[in-house]
């Protein structure tokens, strides 16, 4: 199989537990763009978040941020974007609120969320690790239930911090019952997320590869959390880490080393070195 398209996850991934990029990485990532291969980041984060390690990778393309929800290359110019409606908005922020648990609207350009002060002290170092840039405005509000009555919000997601993993469940049944128009995403067994219906990491990818005429069997994928796993399942070669759950290694066709191990790096080694250049196979006739 020839493979055209690079999708990777950032966190757990891509960066090692440190929050760095190890210098081996970025040449990996140099080598595969040499070869002509489509090189994009799919990922939970911001998009102001994700373009900085985009940059950092130089790489010039169309990114898939916010789950699936936002996909730019440049900042204000989506090429697509979902969002929740307003008053789902409404409606979930008060059912969040009655749970003790850390709310956060999440927008393109900036974040509005609760005051509530999270007592689980691993869980409250881990709430805001997307490494947001400086520009990208956090504003923080005593209800913001109250705050987007005057100000009607519609947010690409809504982040749910719980200090008891029941409530977090309680909350989870509760919000797939009531509304059909969004999906809850369990990132581990204090955070839910949710986001728009049929919105996911695995969508956003399709979308990206049919602009570019690229197969689902063309692309391969690497991932290491729950999210991963449909666009690990689905593309044409789904690569989970080392550092991955069970779950997630079993869906992969192949697991790589771990985060800290350059597994990225490794990976892409591995498969894509026997490879030709696109640009080489184009010329080869061999593909279009």
């Amino acid at each position: 199989m020839i493979y055209r398209m690079l999708a990777i996850n950032i966190d757990g991934t891509l960066l090692h537990t440190n929050g760095r990029i190890h210098k081996i990485t970025k040449e990996a990532i140099d080598y595969v763009q040499n070869k002509g291969i489509y090189v994009t980041l799919v990922t939970s984060r911001t998009f102001a978040s994700a373009s900085k390690v985009a940059k950092a990778l130089k790489l010039d393309s169309l990114l898939i941020t916010h789950g699936g929800g936002y996909i730019a290359k440049e900042a204000g110019r989506p090429a697509y974007e979902k969002k929740l409606e307003p008053h789902t908005t409404y409606d979930i922020v008060r059912l969040l609120e009655g749970f003790p648990c850390q709310i956060r609207l999440v927008h393109e350009n900036f974040s509005l969320a609760n005051k509530y002060k999270l007592q689980h002290n691993l869980l409250a170092k881990t709430v805001f690790t997307s490494n947001d840039p400086i520009f990208y405005s956090q504003q923080f509000v005593d209800s913001i239930g109250d705050t987007v009555v005057d100000e009607p919000a519609n947010p690409l997601t809504i982040e749910a911090y719980f200090e008891n993993k029941d409530d977090l469940s309680d909350v989870k049944d509760a919000i797939q019952n009531m509304f059909h128009e969004v999906d809850c995403l369990k990132i581990n067994d204090f955070r839910l997320d949710i986001i728009p219906a049929d919105v996911s990491k695995w969508s956003g990818l399709l979308y990206l590869a049919g602009r570019l005429g690229i197969s689902r069997n063309q692309i391969v994928c690497i991932g290491d959390d729950y999210d991963d796993i449909e666009m690990i399942e689905g593309s044409g070669l789904g690569v989970a880490m080392g550092n991955a759950p069970v779950e997630v290694k079993r869906a992969a066709d192949w697991v790589t080393r771990s985060q800290n191990q350059k597994g990225v790096a490794y990976m892409v080694k591995e498969h894509f070195r026997k490879q030709q250049p696109i640009q080489f196979l184009r010329k080869m006739n061999i593909i279009k």
